[in-house]
């Protein structure tokens, strides 16, 4: 792949690399070195995309290099740095903070759906469970968001 390509990969597909990784591990400190992790696996050729299925794609990878991450035995020796990030409204951080809290497995598919707009089947593709699996797991993702946001608000 021509370092022209890689930089138009990079410049339209970062940002949704970066979201999708920091669903997964939480630290931005670790997703940034994750998003280098998966372009250079393109600068390096060991990864070439289909011409028109760019993004899908980028996504498999992300997902399959977070697993990685998680798997490793660094990481399980790590505690993470608390980061405060910045928001235009407060309502955005409590949702934030709500949708960070629940479960890595819902997170993901809450992020894949909502953020980026993918359907049922696609991110079963992505994650290799059935499209069934990813209705349930936006189910009980919202059911407990909408219990933490509710019980957030009577506090």
């Amino acid at each position: 792949m021509e370092e022209q390509q890689i930089l138009a990969l990079f410049h339209e597909y970062s940002n949704m690399v970066y979201r999708l990784a920091y669903s997964y591990l939480g630290s931005p400190q670790d997703t940034e070195d994750l998003v280098q992790t998966v372009f250079l696996k393109l600068i390096d050729g060991k990864a070439l995309p289909k011409s028109g299925s760019e993004r899908a794609f980028l996504i498999r990878i992300t997902v399959n290099c977070c697993k990685d991450q998680l798997r490793s035995v660094w990481r399980r020796r790590t505690v993470p740095i608390d980061d405060t990030i910045p928001f235009r409204h407060p309502e955005d951080r409590e949702l934030f903070q709500a949708v960070m809290e629940l479960p890595q497995k819902y997170r993901v598919v809450i992020y894949l759906h909502y953020y980026e707009g993918y359907t049922f089947p696609e991110i079963a593709g992505f994650l290799k469970i059935s499209p069934s699996g990813v209705s349930m797991r936006i189910h009980r993702a919202r059911k407990l968001l909408k219990k933490t946001m509710v019980m957030s608000n009577n506090l």
